[in-house]
């Protein structure tokens, strides 16, 4: 089936009691034991499963053609559970522009039991120096939090299978309506459910998508079940119900992104244009060849330093001030000072969740506020 099928009827079924066409939302927390003990509706407790859970887990993994898929509270629950999966004293390499919370997570929580190095990983020679024997994963961002880089997926891949090692993509800029990181190759997709799969700004959630039921994911479901960071099922509800529209509204955050980049790269004001549907993105040939469309974020940097940048924030209208990503609302942020001290972003970018209002309205508020 195409995606825009997937998405409606891959987390649905006819209940078979009622008949309901939606899916019910069961809030029940245990799940009655048949005469021989067994549990004939499939769910024991909801930290292990609920009905909400296991549907959404469907959808999740049809929607990036895996073989299975894990739900979390939150995207950092997520990511975090694949590190709690590892054996200590493995060696992980990230990209040196990643999301901040999972960079973070590296840094004040494993440190002492994983091993890392935050590296350009689009430098093949740079990628290959920093592999070490006890190195067991290689985590990419593509595109990546907050400067659009774009990985080459099969490329990172090739050079993991070699040395045995496994790869993890965390794809929430694009989601599987502009790119499927497991039909490159990757062995583990990371969303936060948060941003497009909920898509409302109204929910949090977080993913794990794997290409094969491997003993490396019997662990991470082991961490699902123990740790107990799983979603309500009112939110597995809401994820599902959301995840409907998402084919059709990635076409408008994408629509309107590639315009809004291309006011942008002419305007005058303007430094320098981050967007991987922009020619003069320096992996633009890379994204053609390996996403179906180029996704709704972009970031910009302007003449004029951080003041420039703020003077600008605080001139728009229709864009919120607002961290987080993949509303139907445009959302902008001074990045670095969502980032902290050790932050390496420019002080004068500018990171824009492009939303689904006309994009005239969005080009004439940044027109004016840019002056």
């Amino acid at each position: 089936m195409k995606i825009e099928t997937i998405a409606i009827h891959a987390g649905n079924h006819v209940d078979a009691s009622s008949k309901a066409v939606i899916q019910p939302i069961v809030l029940s927390t245990t799940f009655e034991r048949a005469v021989d003990g067994t549990f004939p509706g499939g769910h024991i407790y909801s930290r292990a499963s609920n009905p909400n859970r296991a549907l959404l887990e469907n959808l999740l993994a049809k929607l990036e053609s895996g073989a299975d898929a894990a739900s979390f509270s939150s995207g950092n629950a997520a990511g975090m559970s694949v590190f709690q999966s590892l054996e200590p004293g493995t060696h992980i390499i990230a990209p040196d522009d990643m999301y901040h919370g999972l960079r973070n997570q590296l840094k004040n929580l494993f440190a002492g039991i994983l091993e890392f190095d935050f590296v350009d990983i689009n430098n093949s020679d740079v990628l290959q120096q920093h592999i070490m024997p006890h190195t067991g994963l290689i985590w990419i961002e593509t595109p990546s939090n907050p400067l659009l880089k774009i990985t080459d997926i099969k490329k990172v891949v090739n050079i993991a299978k070699t040395h045995g090692i496994k790869v993890a993509c965390d794809n929430t800029f694009a989601t599987p309506v502009c790119q499927r990181p497991l039909e490159l190759g990757a062995d583990l997709v990371m969303h936060s459910c948060t941003k497009y799969f909920g898509g409302h700004s109204d929910l949090m959630g977080g993913a794990l998508i794997t290409k094969e039921k491997s003993d490396w994911w019997a662990k991470i479901r082991q961490v699902q079940e123990y740790g107990g960071a799983i979603p309500a099922p009112m939110d597995c509800y809401m994820l599902v119900r959301s995840m409907k529209t998402l084919p059709y509204r990635m076409r408008g955050h994408v629509h309107n992104a590639q315009l809004l980049a291309e006011y942008l790269e002419k305007h005058p004001k303007v430094e320098q244009v981050m967007y991987p549907g922009l020619p003069s993105h320096p992996q633009h040939e890379i994204a053609k060849a390996q996403m179906d469309s180029f996704g709704g974020m972009l970031s910009f940097c302007l003449n004029g330093g951080e003041e420039e940048a703020r003077r600008v924030i605080n001139s728009l209208k229709i864009f919120t001030r607002a961290t987080s990503l993949g509303g139907v609302e445009s959302l902008i942020e001074h990045r670095a000072t969502m980032e902290g001290p050790d932050t390496k972003t420019p002080f004068n970018l500018l990171r824009v969740s492009v939303g689904l209002e006309h994009i005239d309205d969005l080009v004439a508020d940044m027109a004016k506020a840019l002056g």
